[in-house]
């Protein structure tokens, strides 16, 4: 029996699971960095214990320091949140090997999705459309170049390199010509080396102008798997995604059962349990193909749980405890239009580069303190505070604003105004860009692809250049003195 969880995670994320886990009834505990001291999550959690510090790898990436925290304070289960140990089948192992429940799936099955070739194996053999590519063993450059002519490299059909234990855009090259390969492949394997430990490559065809929509899915420990519905992620930098929403404003009713049953017989084929989000390219042609696993909590989780009434993170603790899904698949219900969009501190008019600096203003509105709630037309999951600080030494995501509407143009309307009505002050971020994107032509026609941000980048179009200050920005400003006058700050 569960009744003390360790989120082995922090920020926003970490402050998600401490809400649910204690509205069931669940003790909680926070681990954190000594760069973390006053973070949210540590305040809001029954217990917290320092880790180490502020470097990643001496912290929140140390396994046995997340082991002996959990048993410092008696933690008998282990949520790993997203990033960092989430989708590591070593530490789900070692969870499990020392007594803990850990909330997520098999390590096995951890284990098999990690490795993107294998798993692209796997799926070819259990039926689910994959992007033709070579998933070798022999890693030699004139293998992989041979490869890559046979591909289609040389007659104009971009490939991608991409490291079997990647993900997150790291360990990944776009090869357009076959002079740029060699190089490509080189600088693929030392990213991957040094972010993974592991410089294995594999090559996929470029699908272009494709469209990235993933498919929730779920299974518990009695055989039961569903999926409920997809999320379109299309909106990325540099493979990376800005805004996602559910329904996708693409598929049909067909389209989304030919998706929810692929997704569901992927989860199958490994012996899956817990949450886990299958990931598709869709072409020009409507034809979708696998990308990847990921297999944990994914952080545009939100927009399903509007559409669909639920809390995904409840789902995880009660089949992490051995309940069977509380649904059927014919009960699943898709309501409304929900769009997210993540808040980074960063500069997308330099280039989307990672901003740093203390947190001035930032005052969420009280009835979006309980993330559970899907009814509030605009929920914000963050994981910072005024006078905190946002550090190098971690994602520069700051916080999550999701909108649900009655339908897209409805949530499009929401999201804006949610941008406008929830300032955060003293660091640059991509709100205004994100307000822009949203209003955007393409995004609202739903003619986005994967690589359309990254080309206005290159082109330096008008939505990438800096804006000016309009008056409406000077008036809050102003506002803002005023309330941090009143404050006595």
């Amino acid at each position: 029996m569960m009744q003390k969880i360790l989120i082995a995670n922090r920020g926003e994320i970490a402050c998600r699971v401490i809400r649910t886990a204690r509205r069931m009834g669940f003790r909680t505990v926070a681990v954190y960095s000594t760069a973390d001291a006053h973070a949210p999550h540590v305040q809001q959690a029954d217990e917290a214990v320092c880790i180490g510090p502020a470097a990643a790898s001496a912290s929140y990436l140390s396994a046995a320091a997340l082991l002996e925290a959990a048993r410092q304070t008696g933690a008998d289960a282990v949520h790993p949140g997203y990033g960092f140990l989430s989708e590591n089948a070593a530490f789900a192992q070692a969870c499990l090997d020392a007594g803990l429940v850990f909330i997520g799936p098999p390590p096995e099955a951890i284990r098999i999705m990690g490795d993107k070739a294998g798993a692209k194996r796997v799926m070819r053999e259990a039926g689910v459309p994959t992007v033709p590519g070579y998933l070798g063993e022999r890693q030699d450059e004139a293998t992989l170049i041979a490869e890559a002519e046979r591909l289609g490299l040389s007659q104009g059909l971009p490939v991608l390199v991409k490291a079997v234990s990647g993900g997150g855009g790291r360990g990944m090259r776009l090869v357009r010509a076959a002079h740029e390969l060699p190089q490509a492949l080189a600088s693929a394997r030392r990213e991957a080396e040094s972010a993974f430990g592991d410089g294995t490559l594999m090559l996929e065809r470029l699908i272009e102008h494709g469209r990235h929509i993933e498919v929730q899915v779920f299974a518990d420990a009695h055989g039961h798997v569903l999926h409920l519905g997809e999320r379109d992620c299309t909106a990325q930098r540099r493979r990376q995604k800005v805004i996602e929403e559910a329904p996708s404003p693409i598929v049909s009713a067909a389209m989304r059962e030919t998706l929810g049953r692929d997704a569901v017989r992927a989860a199958q084929a490994i012996g899956y349990r817990g949450a886990g989000t299958i990931e598709y390219i869709v072409g020009p042609d409507g034809q979708h193909c696998f990308l990847e696993m990921n297999t944990r909590l994914q952080v545009e989780h939100p927009v399903t749980e509007c559409i669909t009434g639920l809390d995904l993170v409840e789902w995880q603790l009660r089949v992490a405890a051995g309940e069977p899904l509380p649904l059927q698949q014919a009960e699943v219900r898709l309501k409304g239009h929900a769009i997210e969009a993540r808040l980074y501190a960063e500069d997308p008019y330099a280039g989307f580069t990672p901003q740093t600096g203390t947190v001035h203003w930032w005052r969420p509105r009280p009835d979006a303190a309980d993330t559970t709630d899907t009814t509030a037309g605009v929920r914000i999951d963050d994981g910072i505070a005024e006078g905190g600080q946002v550090s190098p030494h971690y994602d520069p995501m700051v916080a999550k604003l999701i909108v649900h509407g009655h339908d897209r143009d409805d949530a499009i309307r929401c999201l804006m105004a949610a941008l406008d009505g929830h300032p955060l002050l003293g660091l640059a971020h991509n709100a205004r860009f994100l307000r822009d994107l949203v209003d955007h032509p393409r995004f609202r026609a739903a003619t986005m692809h994967t690589g359309l941000i990254d080309e206005w980048l290159a082109e330096q179009a008008p939505l990438l250049q800096r804006p000016q200050p309009t008056e409406a920005d000077w008036l809050l400003a102003a506002a803002v003195f005023a309330a941090r006058r009143h404050d006595g700050r």
